[in-house]
């Protein structure tokens, strides 16, 4: 069954505070959450950004929630010997809970140990040489390389009995074309229902067939349409950039300097705003049928209780009739 979560932005609430929401959203019948991994906020007005690894170990111990993490292990802020760590002990302890996004990251983050920042294709070569490498821990080799990252006898001695997942984060066609020979599954944002559609059919023909795709999608509900626009416009305007320039924008007042005459009805392509709960709906709804298995659902603004309190008592129950509706549906035409 489709799986609706809630995402956890770092970025924008301290984690004491994080760990509040998405304790509310497992209350409120979100089936999953998902986490950010930033070292900075992408804008000086979001303000936070705790260390995801260690909020996941009270997060998962405080709820029945599986959860994902989108992290760049290609040997700058992370290696991928550490990340492998961190995902196996999380999978021990909390059995089929746990899943991970590898993606090429953003200098925001990743540039902060002084090493140099590769262009594009490098951080390509080096995300997949992380999957290897960590899938080649997971198995219980003792791990030598010498190629972009290397490693020297590198053995995990706690595993668990099922590796996490490794799912490619992908914004373009290409990279999902290329993404969909070695990741386990693909992780996109929100766009527009067309470019959804090409990207999702690149990663099929690159060999994703079969393969779950998940969804991160940017949302701002509120009271009103003007205040849901003006928490989007206030929260996450840097999410206009294309992804070639967020990659290489290295602090949040260069993120904020570049947005600085994005006007909050430039948004409607990269956040879906809106305080009518029957269009979020509709939005996903429309996800589930270009065939997303797991919708993560991040509201912009600060308002995160309202957020879970409204969509836990309409949204996500109006969505599991919907699928329950669609399973019948597809159930009544196989015995047909």
């Amino acid at each position: 069954m489709p799986k609706i979560g809630f995402h956890a932005s770092h970025e924008q609430f301290a984690p004491s505070a994080l760990l509040a929401c998405v304790k509310a959203a497992a209350k409120a019948g979100f089936s999953g959450a998902m986490s950010s991994d930033h070292f900075g906020p992408w804008s000086e007005a979001q303000g936070h950004s705790g260390f995801a690894w260690s909020w996941l170990g009270a997060a998962m111990a405080s709820t029945d929630l599986s959860f994902g993490i989108v992290t760049t292990p290609i040997g700058l802020r992370y290696h991928p010997a550490i990340i492998a760590q961190a995902g196996a002990t999380l999978a021990e302890m909390f059995p089929g809970r746990f899943w991970m996004a590898l993606g090429s990251g953003e200098a925001l983050n990743e540039r902060i140990t002084g090493l140099r920042w590769p262009a594009k294709a490098e951080r390509n070569a080096r995300l997949k040489e992380a999957a290897e490498v960590m899938r080649a821990l997971w198995a219980g080799e003792t791990v030598t390389r010498d190629g972009l990252i290397p490693v020297e006898e590198a053995k995990l001695y706690s595993r668990p009995a099922e590796p996490p997942r490794i799912v490619a984060a992908a914004l373009t066609p290409e990279t999902a074309r290329w993404a969909a020979s070695w990741a386990d599954g693909l992780i996109t944002i929100n766009k527009p229902v067309e470019q959804q559609r090409q990207l999702i059919e690149a990663f099929r023909e690159g060999g994703g067939e079969g393969k779950p795709l998940f969804l991160q999608v940017h949302l701002s509900y509120a009271a009103s349409d003007e205040q849901a626009r003006r928490n989007a416009h206030e929260q996450w305007r840097t999410n206009t950039l294309a992804g070639t320039v967020a990659a290489e924008l290295k602090l949040p007042e260069q993120f904020d300097a570049a947005t600085r005459f994005v006007r909050p009805e430039d948004l409607d392509d990269s956040v879906r705003i809106s305080a009518d709960l029957s269009r979020h709906i509709d939005w996903i709804a429309e996800d589930l049928g270009l065939g997303f298995e797991e919708i993560y659902l991040h509201n912009v603004g600060q308002n995160q209780r309202a957020f879970i309190e409204a969509f836990g008592e309409k949204v996500l129950p109006a969505l599991a009739a919907t699928i329950a509706g669609q399973s019948t549906h597809l159930r009544d035409a196989a015995a047909g």
